[in-house]
Parts: C-alpha cells; structure tokens; sequence
C-alpha cells in the first residue's frame, strides 16, 4: 500500500500541496493537460524551483485574470460538466462540498447561494482539482497528517478582517490534531484545509513506512520563519494490516413487520454504514426477534441511529467502539473477455495478493450475456492474475 504523510509544520495551503506532489514525481505537463479538462479560461500557471530558507522545493504560481466571484451552485456545475476522469471530478466535488457547508453555517446562507470569493477563484479551483488528480496519478493509496499549526492573529479577506485561523478554516479543521504553531499569520488555507478534512485517512505521528521519496511544496511567503514549505512523506506500508476504530450500534427487536428491514439496511447503506447484519435470537418470553447490528466510522454514529429509530420499531440502542484489523486493498478495473470488470484486490500479511470479483459486475455481465455468474467469475479471476492495473480512487 502507497502512503503519503503531509508534514504540516509550517501549514498548508492548496498550491503547497500540489507544489509537493510536483516535487514527488508528478510531471508538470501532465498536470496542465489535466487543468485543460476543465472550462477555465483566463489563467497562467508557472512552475519553478524556490527556496524557502535553506530548503528547496517545487512552487506552483497561478495568475489569473480579473473574475467576478462564483457562487457555488456554478462551480458544482463547471467540475460536474467537465471532461475530468469520474473519480478525479467526484473528489473534487467532496473537497468543495467541504467548503460549501463550512462557509454557509459561517454566514448563515443556504449552501447553492454561497458565492466564493478567495476560496472561489480560479487558482483555488484549479488547486483542488490538481491535488486530486495528483495523488491518484502517483498511485497514493492512503494519506494522513501531522498535527495542523493553526497560527494565530488576524488576516484581511473579502469579508474584512478575521481572526487566524479564518471561521470557515476552523469549521474545516474539526476532528484534526491541531496546535498553536507559534506563527502571528495565517497558516492554514480554507482550501488547505477543505483538502486535509476531505482526503487524510489518518492523523498524527508518521506512519511505519519504507520511505521512497521526500518533496517539498512551497508556499507564496519568501521570509516565513519557519520555512513556508510543505513536506510530504511518500512510501509503502510496512505493517501487512490496519487498524480501525470503528463504532458498532445494535437493537435487539421482537416486533417489527420483517419486510422494513430491508429498507432499513437500504438506508444505512445510503449514509456510508460499512455493514448492517441480521442475527435470529430469542428475547424475553421466548419471543423470536431480530438483533441488528451495524458497524460505521464514527462520524456517521449520529444519522445511523437517527435512521435505526425512523425505520425501526426500536426504542433504544447499544453503542461502543471496536477495533477492526483489515487487509490493505484496493479497487481496481481489469479487461476480460467479457470487457471491463472491478476487482478487489487484498494484500495478504506475507505480501502476496488475490484478487477478489466485484459481485455486482459478475452479476451485470451474466445478465446482460445470459451465462452463469460462476463462469464469469472464474473467467475474471484468471484475468486479474496477468492484469496490469491502476488503482482507482
């Protein structure tokens, strides 16, 4: 598994992300050919090699012309229409919707009227986009983060002057390890910070890893103390499993119509629940009943149970964290005789892999040939064994 650490000991901001991704080996053609996709016009990107201090790494300049701000709804529209790979424009449009909500509990706007005017512009967008499809392009499995220097002071934008870090950063920042960072400046982008909420897996200490290659985005400040340069860690894991922490809701239920459950499990799948189970038991009165049991990440411990007591007839639940060990894998898209087909593919703890058919795909090319699913998902399986593949996000 691919990992990348963003060493953020001196902040981070968009063009410092993408500056670290150019530094790491992404090719600034290729990188340009990707902004092409989008219907952008009036804007100039320069690359170059700068120091920041003592350290030298790789700056991403974007010069735009003058634009008028661009409400949400619009951006939503210009990335949903562009030419950008599938799961390059979705990411992008997480990272914004980051930004949308963030900026619109700040200012109390519904969220298609938030007009951007900083985090709006051009270069922001561009950032954004550029980040995804950086770390897709490197084949970046997971990424996590130091601790975020928050900075403190005050900062002037559109919107006046605001305390460091800006409201909206602060909002984005939520369920990061943050510090003070002892700057008096802005540290932390509201993009920079839309960007770690949305793309990091993990936080805190570096990851056990075999280092591959160090880069360095620099930032717009020449005469930061410390240097304003990002740092980015790139490697492979060497630990064969991860751990999670997750979060198990259960009710048990003796007096619910049996056809509910299924839109229950509906539902709960809908929010991003990783698995809901069934399990028969007996309950009081040797009643036959139902225990659900569903497992998630925590962030989604509020809508599950909101869902749990909408659909259910159940009137209370049993929640606590487990520990979950998993094998490193990842989704990738094979060719078959029978064309395009997702496979999982599991790194297995002495480091060889299997590749595992995705279900529904076996299923959509037996229906759609009239041949059984056993014969498509043996036929797929020795297809992934030779296949060269990339990683989709």
């Amino acid at each position: 598994m691919k990992l990348a650490y963003l060493d953020c000991f001196s902040g981070i901001s968009g063009d410092m992300v993408l500056g670290a991704l150019l530094d790491i080996g992404l090719p600034p053609d290729v990188l340009l050919r990707e902004f092409e996709k989008l219907p952008l016009e009036g804007y100039t990107v320069h690359t170059a090699r700068e120091m920041r201090g003592a350290i030298s790494g790789m700056r991403i300049r974007i010069d735009i012309e003058e634009q008028p701000p661009r409400a949400y709804s619009k951006i939503r529209e210009l990335i949903a229409g562009s030419e950008l790979e599938a799961p390059v424009r979705e990411k992008s449009l997480a990272v914004f919707d980051k930004l949308a909500a963030a900026e619109s509990r700040v200012h109390q706007v519904g969220i298609d009227d938030i007009h951007f005017h900083e985090v709006g512009a051009v270069d922001s967008i561009l950032d954004i986009v550029g980040a995804v499809f950086g770390f897709r392009y490197l084949g970046i499995d997971r990424i996590g983060t130091s601790r975020v220097p928050l900075g403190h002071g005050f900062v002037r934008t559109q919107h006046g002057l605001l305390p460091v870090p800006a409201p909206a950063t602060a909002l984005l920042l939520e369920g990061l390890p943050v510090c003070d960072g002892g700057a008096e400046r802005e540290l932390v982008t509201p993009t920079g910070a839309a960007l770690l909420s949305t793309l990091a897996e993990f936080h805190g200490c570096a990851p056990e890893m075999v280092l591959q290659s160090v880069g360095y985005g620099v930032g717009s400040n020449p005469s930061a103390d410390p240097p304003n340069v990002l740092r980015v860690f790139c490697g492979t894991s060497i630990e064969p499993v991860t751990k999670k922490t997750l979060v198990l809701v259960e009710t048990s239920i003796d007096d619910m119509n049996p056809e509910f459950y299924n839109h229950m499990m509906e539902r709960m799948f809908g929010i991003g629940v990783l698995d809901v189970n069934l399990v028969p038991i007996q309950m009081k009165k040797n009643r036959p009943g139902v225990l659900v049991r569903a497992l998630m990440e925590p962030s989604l411990q509020t809508q599950a149970v909101e869902i749990i007591f909408r659909e259910t007839s159940s009137l209370g639940v049993r929640i606590q964290e487990v520990e979950r060990i998993e094998l490193p894998r990842k989704i990738v898209e094979i060719m078959t005789s029978y064309g395009p087909c997702r496979v999982k593919r599991v790194t297995m703890p002495g480091g060889e892999e299997r590749g595992v058919p995705e279900y529904e795909d076996c299923r959509r090319i037996a229906l759609d040939r009239g041949i059984p699913i056993g014969r498509v998902y043996e036929e797929v399986l020795f297809a992934a064994r030779g296949a060269d593949v990339s990683p989709r996000l």
